[in-house]
């Protein structure tokens, strides 16, 4: 990947739907010069897909929570993916440094759905302890460059 690749996938990050003109007018190439070179990313894993960002509140989700999740001894990631994906409220499951194993993102409906998730994670063999965080505002989010 080089420099005008990078760019091509800055450009990508923050609209995901520009045609290949646009992409090529903001980094100096033409559509189809755009186009191999996204192939070529598709085609190499370096860009894995393209999605739509949606409003949670659209989906009903108005309550969301960040819980650390904590496992009696060593915990592979294959086991707290398998463990946690089995629960819907769950929107994401990171793998992180200090006390806890994992940092789980919860989203849902009502506070008592969050409850219901981080109950089903306190009920999961070898699960020692959790702490929650309820988010009370988003207050700035970045797309991911």
């Amino acid at each position: 990947m080089d420099a005008l690749d990078r760019q091509i996938m800055g450009v990508l990050l923050v609209d995901g739907r520009a045609t290949y003109k646009e992409i090529g007018d903001e980094v100096g190439l033409s559509a189809p010069a755009v186009k191999r070179r996204v192939d070529k990313l598709l085609a190499s894993g370096e860009i894995s897909g393209f999605t739509a960002v949606i409003d949670p509140h659209v989906l009903g989700w108005h309550t969301e929570a960040y819980v650390e999740i904590s496992y009696k001894g060593n915990v592979p990631n294959s086991r707290l993916t398998q463990d946690l994906e089995r629960i819907p409220q769950v929107v994401g499951v990171w793998s992180v440094s200090g006390e806890a194993d994992a940092l789980v993102h919860v989203m849902a409906t009502t506070m008592a759905d969050v409850e219901q998730a981080v109950e089903q994670m306190r009920k999961t063999q070898g699960v020692d302890r959790t702490r929650s965080a309820i988010v009370m505002s988003r207050l700035l989010e970045r797309p991911r460059t």
